[in-house]
């Protein structure tokens, strides 16, 4: 088999905010993908920081509904692998896998490694990087 045939288009790390029956659905959906959620990976209860260092190091574009992961100042554009910031109420499971299906539905899995991402109510804003960020 070529080399990198058997790796996950996209690794994700869903925030703990995120319920974890919502990464039992996205990887029921996305069968390419590598799907983690913080309890899966021993940072339940993290702070942000150490979240984002678990995502960083191993290459997951992290979704979550915490505004601080947004802060372009701690989490600056193209010094990550993605961030997903959910703004949908109120936080269900239903509107959660809602937001996450318009954000598939509407953008390609490329736009998203990279990227800041929010997803609101009504529309998704993906930050596309520029040539020198």
């Amino acid at each position: 088999m070529p080399e990198g045939e058997n790796e996950p288009h996209l690794k994700v790390l869903l925030d703990q905010n995120v319920p974890q029956i919502v990464g039992v659905w996205l990887r029921d959906l996305k069968s390419s993908w590598e799907v983690n959620h913080v309890s899966m990976v021993g940072l339940e209860g993290s702070n942000d920081s150490d979240i984002f260092a678990w995502a960083q190091e191993n290459g997951h574009i992290i979704i979550t509904f915490d505004e601080d992961f947004a802060d372009q100042r701690s989490f600056p554009v193209g010094r990550h692998h993605g961030i997903i910031r959910l703004r949908v109420w109120p936080t269900t499971i239903e509107e959660t896998q809602n937001a996450l299906g318009r954000l598939l539905e509407q953008t390609d899995e490329s736009e998203l490694s990279g990227a800041p991402v929010i997803v609101g109510q009504t529309h998704i804003r993906v930050r596309a990087l520029r040539a020198n960020e």
